[in-house]
């Protein structure tokens, strides 16, 4: 699904263009394979079909035209569609994508309006009217952690850290409040869980999958099915607090080559069996009622046109009764498709399309092709179907929603403890040489970019669609990793000192460093390299200045995935994988102090011993992981790790291509160019010494970074863009244009007054607009004035939030 912060993510050094790169290097895919379908497990929907529902779908199906029908089968999203457009195309679902926001409000709404937005189009979808069958739309959303794109939500950790608990019964009971939630929302569907088996952490949705393992992925998608659905046989309806499951992505997209994103995965049938379909028969007999199909291919075939996998295994060989939707403009992606027609994938046996700007033309081509039996009518049926049961199943034909609107669901205290014990079981210590515990009467430096940031800990699929862009104000309810340590010392005599840079007044009995990943999805977490911070190491310095002092320093690492951190090991006393742990810090502080808790969590993902180990999964030839799955020290069973070999056995900086200039740095393998007329020299920055480049434009003259040629078409529509973080010195009198390549975009009337800092964003697409070539640019920035100009940049990059970009005229 499609979906920077100030502090930028260096460890997604190949993030955007570099996927294209990567892809146009990799050896050609084998042919389609063939499919066996009495080879695969045998499952079975409970609950889903009987006659007195399937009777009642009878009558409206007889009752719908045409029209009607392919609405049924098209989606689209908030940002796209507006409630009257339902009187002309009668959809039968809306979602809100990472980034989308509700009707009239922004997007980091509180419950309320969503609630407005969904009960806005039900309202025109069941009005009574001349020729029109009232059905009730289905409303989804990436509650993928929580309700997480909801202000005021419960977020609980991302997948790679429940992982780590082994608590299927845990699991139950995050998705119960995750549905409880939603449904006060005014949301009936929630896009999850997950089910990939990460195999490559390049993967920049490997936290998004519970383990590499994937007997433990099976041991989780029942009970969490069941705690979002309720358990078949009970109330599974959204008038009991339920939402519908949607299990994704179907199938293989955690083995793609080379941790590609939307990529291929090339195996054989049965290692696709074993590893990727572990979930799926377990989400089925547990009655999940959507499936969501991937964008990623089984060797060259796109899962969004594969109909003996969407049709002969999952509909046939494993009994799946609910419906399969597909992804964001996944359908066109099809050989032959475009995101606006695509019968192919309905007759692979997708029933909806997730065609989010794009839906207005897909139904028009799908009402043509229907018309003129392109699309079986048996086909169009059996989709409509589909839909219908589910909508019926989950209550959505009862106007009572006791749940929708009720404000003490939304970040509940019962709900904010069973987030809390999620985060006390799956934090895994690496390492601890006699510094954990902390006594809660200790003095406590707590340190790091990330002690006092709940967006930061929170990770990808946040308020946003990476992410980014959140402050702590966005978090009401929510507590950071400083404020749940301090609120602890408080409570036992000690006391806490926040200071992100470490410095300190009076010596502290000992330091916690909190630092790791920015927070991503895919694209920009697609990365080349395991290496942490390549190139910008000032988490390192960070941990050995407090080391150099005889401080004794707890490491508390925010990840997504394991990483190799071996120099970051070395300079810290105890290390503990926190992952991306959601909105109660506290139950860092839970364990980390006092000692009255211990570490329950252990890995479910191979820890790298080299920056090169990418797919490193149990039981493959050589297995030889700095840590095994399955690792995690206690303080009841302890163990000593020695000094760790610092060479990270592969060089991430060849594979930057999104990130240019990093606190005032040109980041490799890119470098700074300038022309006559112009000199540079490092500043200081808003927030740090030295942290950027000044350029002086006197009288006129251009400044270039020049690196390897970069593709961006498929970041382009992302609606990914340029941005400058930047502060005007001295105002040109005349043109300033920036340029990617060919194409310049005149940006002088844009600008922020001289002496702010400020950030410019201007989208990928602007500069093909202006005739820039994004399949291949061989000089990504070139930055030209007509008249004297001064200008200091501390950052330059290609960043995913599309807020306040602008294309300038």
């Amino acid at each position: 699904m499609k979906r920077i912060h100030r502090v930028l993510q260096t460890v997604a050094l190949a993030s955007c263009a570099s996927v294209a790169l990567a892809q146009a290097e990799t050896p050609k895919a084998p042919a389609p394979t063939a499919v066996h379908p009495e080879l695969w497990p045998a499952a079975k929907s409970p609950g889903l079909v009987d006659a007195k529902t399937e009777a009642r779908i009878t009558a409206i199906i007889a009752r719908m035209s045409l029209r009607e029908k392919v609405g049924q089968m098209i989606q689209a999203d908030t940002a796209s569609i507006k409630p009257e457009d339902l009187k002309q195309y009668p959809l039968g679902s809306i979602l809100a994508g990472g980034n989308s926001p509700p009707i009239g409000a922004p997007d980091r709404s509180p419950a309320s309006a969503w609630v407005a937005t969904s009960r806005a189009f039900n309202a025109v979808a069941l009005e009574k009217r001349a020729g029109h069958e009232p059905i009730p739309i289905m409303f989804g959303i990436d509650a993928v952690h929580g309700n997480s794109n909801v202000v005021g939500a419960t977020l609980f950790p991302h997948n790679s850290a429940l992982g780590a608990m082994h608590d299927p019964a845990l699991m139950r009971e995050i998705g119960k409040a995750t549905a409880a939630e939603t449904a006060a929302s005014g949301i009936d569907w929630a896009f999850g869980p997950t089910l990939a088996v990460p195999q490559d952490d390049r993967w920049g949705r490997a936290y998004e999958g519970y383990s590499e393992d994937p007997a433990l992925v099976a041991a989780y998608a029942g009970p969490m099915v069941e705690g979002l659905q309720g358990a078949p046989g009970t109330r599974t309806t959204i008038q009991a607090g339920r939402v519908a499951a949607s299990v994704k992505h179907f199938l293989g997209d955690g083995g793609t080559h080379d941790g590609i994103d939307q990529g291929d995965t090339r195996v054989d049938e049965a290692t696709l069996i074993r590893i990727h379909d572990a979930g799926y028969p377990a989400a089925v007999n547990a009655g999940t009622m959507t499936v969501m199909a991937s964008f990623s291919s089984w060797n060259g075939t796109k899962m969004h046109g594969n109909k003996a996998l969407l049709t002969d295994v999952l509909k046939g060989r494993m009994g799946f009764d609910g419906f399969v939707v597909g992804d964001w403009n996944g359908h066109g992606q099809i050989p032959g498709c475009t995101n606006t027609d695509c019968p192919a994938t309905f007759n692979a046996g997708l029933d909806m399309a997730m065609a989010p700007d794009s839906w207005k033309g897909l139904f028009d081509s799908t009402l043509a092709a229907a018309k003129a039996g392109t699309i079986p009518m048996s086909r169009i049926d059996d989709a409509v179907r589909r839909i219908l049961r589910v909508k019926m199943k989950l209550g959505l034909f009862d106007a009572a929603r006791p749940f929708e609107g009720k404000p003490e669901e939304m970040g509940s205290a019962a709900h904010r403890a069973v987030a809390r014990q999620a985060v006390r079981e799956s934090l895994v210590l690496l390492k601890n040489e006699g510094v954990l515990p902390i006594k809660s009467s200790a003095t406590v430096l707590i340190a790091g970019d990330g002690a006092d940031d709940i967006g930061r800990q929170s990770g990808g699929w946040t308020l946003s669609w990476q992410g980014d862009g959140n402050t702590n104000a966005d978090f009401p309810g929510a507590t950071s990793i400083y404020t749940g340590i301090a609120d602890a010392l408080k409570a036992g005599g000690g006391k806490a000192v926040l200071s992100p840079d470490g410095n300190f007044t009076s010596k502290p009995d000992v330091a916690v460093v909190v630092f790791g990943e920015e927070p991503y999805a895919e694209l920009r977490g697609d990365i080349r390299s395991l290496e942490f911070q390549p190139g910008n190491k000032k988490s390192l310095a960070l941990l050995k200045k407090l080391k150099a002092a005889g401080i004794p320093t707890v490491a508390v690492f925010l990840s997504g995935r394991p990483l190799w951190v071996n120099p970051e090991l070395n300079a810290s006393d105890a290390f503990v994988a926190a992952w991306f742990p959601g909105s109660e810090g506290n139950g860092v502080a839970d364990v980390l102090v006092g000692g009255k808790t211990d570490f329950h969590g252990t890995l479910s993902f191979s820890w790298p011993k080299t920056a090169a180990q990418f797919n490193l999964n149990k039981g493959q030839a050589g297995y030889d992981p700095l840590f095994p799955l399955g690792y995690g020290l206690t303080y009841a069973k302890g163990g000593h790790v020695g000094v760790l070999g610092e060479e990270p056995g592969i060089d991430a900086s060849a594979s930057n291509s999104s990130l240019f200039v990093v606190d005032g740095i040109v980041a490799k393998p890119f470098r700074l160019e300038t022309g006559a007329g112009v000199t540079q020299k490092l500043v200081d920055s808003a927030n740090r010494q030295e942290g950027a480049i000044q350029l002086a434009f006197a009288p006129t003259g251009k400044a270039s970074v020049l690196g390897p040629n970069l593709t961006l078409e498929r970041e382009a529509n992302a609606d990914m863009n340029v941005e400058v973080v930047y502060r005007v010195d001295k105002a040109a009198t005349g043109p300033v244009t920036l340029a990617l390549g060919s194409g310049p975009v005149r940006i002088d009337t844009a600008l922020a007054q001289p002496g702010k800092w400020a950030s410019l964003r201007i989208p990928l697409k602007c500069f093909g607009n202006h005739g820039t070539y994004l399949g291949g640019i061989s000089q990504p920035f070139t930055l030209s004035a007509s008249t004297p100009f001064t200008i200091t940049i501390s950052d330059l990059r290609i960043a995913t939030d599309p807020a306040g970009a602008v294309c300038p005229q």
